[in-house]
């Protein structure tokens, strides 16, 4: 089955660090390192008080390209392009259009009117690309570039600092993108995007695969000073659990639509069309009958996904979609989806390994962070 797993560009570059690699989305990916900086919680620890540096090429890359291209994935997608400009990226959906389920959810880079560069999650990458083919017009292709280019994320407070010092562009606002070239590799492009998956100040760097380890080198060599941590995919899920990002899969899927996850700040209600509307607004109209809320453990139970949620011990109101130990507030925290309706000041319990912990509903983020900080 390993052999199957499609491998990044940096496959060398993680077993040099003593990674230890898991599946994800069909990659064989790195969950964590080895040596004295490794491990999910040293990882995520190096990211929140200073920088981490993580191999996420297993996700998407998609290009809708050709006249009106723009108009046709904001006619599609749930987000309203109409509201950002070129150089800006937007977290958008993709939404079924007879159930409004979730798709994918992803992020598109709007470079102009004629060139949209999606980058959605690694296992739904060639089901988005076929919805987006099989309704383009004349003229527009939508062409899957998933394993042409390498993704890397650098996140963390001295992320700016690092990107600075391999002179790439370093300082734009908050989900927005600057295309620049890479010195060590002559010739090669890299889309210098202000976003990321755990809450900090971060890039996300856009490289074709041959240029990827002298940029992965390169930043690793310049954020030494910083302490900087080769992070593993393990200590991605951790920082993103601590603020509440919902992972398809888990949180989000074809069975769990954007007003159910409280994804509606993602959706333009206004846009005359995009996939799902109709079904959508009438279920935002009615109200949704389940919600998804974030739960912090009261005593010491640890939640794990598909561990049942209870109102009291015999009234069961649904289970955890995503659930673990967060290494900065040293307690438990969880994603629920849940019958809707449920006084958000109830004490829930949740059923870990046969025994019902305490849980307080709580606001998200679980904890403070400097991902729009200017």
């Amino acid at each position: 089955m390993a052999d199957e797993l499609l491998r990044s560009p940096l496959h060398e570059r993680h077993e040099a660090l003593g990674a230890k690699f898991a599946e994800f989305g069909g990659w064989s990916m790195p969950l964590e390192y080895g040596g004295e900086r490794g491990g999910v919680v040293k990882e995520h620890t190096a990211v929140r008080t200073g920088v981490g540096l993580f191999d996420v090429s297993h996700l998407g890359k998609a290009t809708v390209s050709g006249p009106g291209a723009a108009a046709y994935v904001n006619a599609t997608l749930s987000n309203d392009l109409a509201k950002i400009g070129p150089g800006r990226a937007q977290y958008t959906l993709c939404c079924d259009e007879a159930t409004g389920g979730v798709v994918d959810d992803l992020i598109a880079y709007y470079q102009d009117e004629d060139h949209v560069l999606l980058v959605p999650n690694a296992a739904n990458t060639a089901e988005v690309v076929r919805r987006l083919a099989a309704g383009a017009p004349a003229g527009v292709s939508v062409i899957d570039q998933h394993r042409d280019y390498a993704v890397l994320a650098l996140q963390g407070t001295s992320s700016d600092e690092v990107l600075s010092a391999v002179g790439l562009p370093a300082g734009h606002g908050y989900m927005s993108f600057v295309e620049s070239g890479f010195d060590a590799a002559e010739g090669v492009g890299v889309v210098v995007c202000r976003t990321g998956y755990t809450g900090e100040r971060g890039y996300e760097l856009i490289i074709e695969n041959d240029a990827a380890p002298a940029l992965w080198d390169a930043l690793m060599a310049a954020g030494e000073r910083f302490g900087i941590a080769a992070c593993g995919l393990g200590a991605r899920d951790t920082l993103r659990t601590e603020m509440g990002y919902p992972l398809h899969g888990q949180d989000i899927s074809l069975d769990v639509t954007p007003n159910e996850a409280r994804l509606g700040w993602a959706v333009g209600w206004s846009k005359e069309a995009f996939w799902g509307r109709d079904v959508l607004l009438a279920e935002k109209e009615a109200g949704p009958r389940r919600r998804l809320i974030a739960l912090r453990a009261t005593g010491r139970g640890i939640p794990r996904p598909h561990m049942g949620v209870s109102l009291t011990p015999d009234v069961m109101i649904g289970e955890i979609t995503s659930g673990t130990f967060s290494p900065t507030l040293k307690q438990g925290v969880a994603l629920a989806l849940v019958t809707a309706g449920i006084d958000p000041a109830a004490e829930l319990g949740v059923d870990v390994r046969g025994r019902r912990e305490a849980f307080e509903q709580v606001k998200l983020p679980f904890v403070d962070t400097s991902v729009r900080e200017q």
